[in-house]
């Protein structure tokens, strides 16, 4: 309609491939002819079949811009869909996190909870143990091996130095119980004195107890 309009407009055959904007501008120019003398034109004119072409070109963008922007929203349904799953996926993340946090406060020798307890008073009994390895070796003769299990005993206490250091500085026990540890890595001082200093240990500092004694 939009070509045959025009070519009749312009009383010559136009090119097939002629452009939309260019029909367009046909008819527009024949419309606003026609609008010099709407009544007249109205009745005899061309003035209703321009406005119908104008109404359906319309239509047609319309319906084109629709359609673009249907696509358009396909295109991006799996960024939509990302975009409304990170409210759920944020929140998912902070329970995990939370829940984390709550397993691993009894999580490790330095938490806070029963195991971290057990776990410190199991490196109170290791000690003891590379202690009394440490002597057999010396009453065996065993000097290298001696050196070796001694080697075994630092390591240990460096592993409960770091254990209930944080603990024993809250509870105000920590110059004696470090005190106890260092006297522990001493090689001068006797086993049977270590044994009954790691066994006090046991008994009287709070972290190392097999539950809290505070209210």
């Amino acid at each position: 309609m939009l070509l045959a309009f025009s070519e009749q407009t312009k009383g010559q055959k136009l090119p097939v491939d002629a452009s939309d904007q260019e029909l367009l501008e046909i008819v527009m120019a024949r419309y606003e002819e026609e609008l010099v003398h709407p009544i007249q034109n109205l009745v005899k004119g061309e003035l209703v079949r321009g406005l119908l072409i104008q109404v359906q070109k319309l239509k047609l963008d319309i319906e084109t811009a629709m359609l673009e922007l249907n696509q358009i929203l396909k295109a991006n349904e799996i960024n939509f869909a990302i975009l409304a799953a990170l409210p759920a996926f944020f929140l998912s993340l902070a329970l995990l996190m939370l829940v984390r946090t709550w397993i691993t406060q009894d999580k490790g020798a330095e938490g806070k909870g029963r195991i971290a307890r057990l776990q410190r008073r199991l490196l109170v009994v290791e000690v003891e143990k590379r202690i009394m390895q440490y002597q057999t070796c010396l009453d065996q003769g065993q000097d290298e091996d001696a050196q070796c299990a001694f080697g075994l005993v630092l390591y240990s206490l460096d592993r409960l130095y770091r254990a209930v250091e944080r603990h024993a500085r809250a509870t105000g026990e920590w110059l004696s119980l470090r005190q106890d540890i260092v006297d522990l890595g001493k090689p001068g001082f006797a086993t049977p004195y270590k044994l009954a200093v790691t066994s006090r240990m046991e008994r009287v500092y709070d972290c190392l107890l097999p539950s809290s004694k505070r209210r």
